[in-house]
């Protein structure tokens, strides 16, 4: 599945907010996962490479859980703006606005997925 380039710039940009307060606490809790997950004695390349698989796992989550969420109509109205000119911030908003508690959603999501890399790794 390949997501919109948009898509991709808004997710991405909301799981590494430019805010610091967030962005050490993301920071943290990743570094946290690889510890819990016991791939800090791998070498750094291949730490980097499983974050950026799992990140990629985590996205593809979110995009299709959105998607649900939007129902046929979102989806339509998703579809149609996707095919212009337009900024992250914007499908930000159009999520934020149709679907409720959507930051809710999104932790959520993160939360199941991280538990489940620690139960798989049990």
């Amino acid at each position: 599945m390949c997501l919109p380039v948009e898509t991709q710039s808004y997710l991405t940009g909301y799981m590494t907010d430019q805010n610091e307060e967030i962005n050490s606490a993301q920071q943290q809790a990743l570094s946290q996962l690889i510890k819990d997950l016991g791939i800090d004695s791998l070498p750094q390349d291949k730490q980097n490479e499983l974050v950026i698989k799992m990140t990629e796992i985590l996205l593809k989550r979110i995009f299709l859980e959105t998607m649900d969420k939007l129902g046929e109509q979102g989806r339509e109205e998703y579809e149609k703006m996707s095919q212009g000119e337009i900024e992250p911030e914007q499908v930000a908003a159009f999520f934020k606005e149709r679907i409720n508690n959507y930051d809710g959603l999104v932790e959520a999501i993160v939360k199941d997925f991280r538990e489940e890399m620690l139960g798989a790794n049990q």
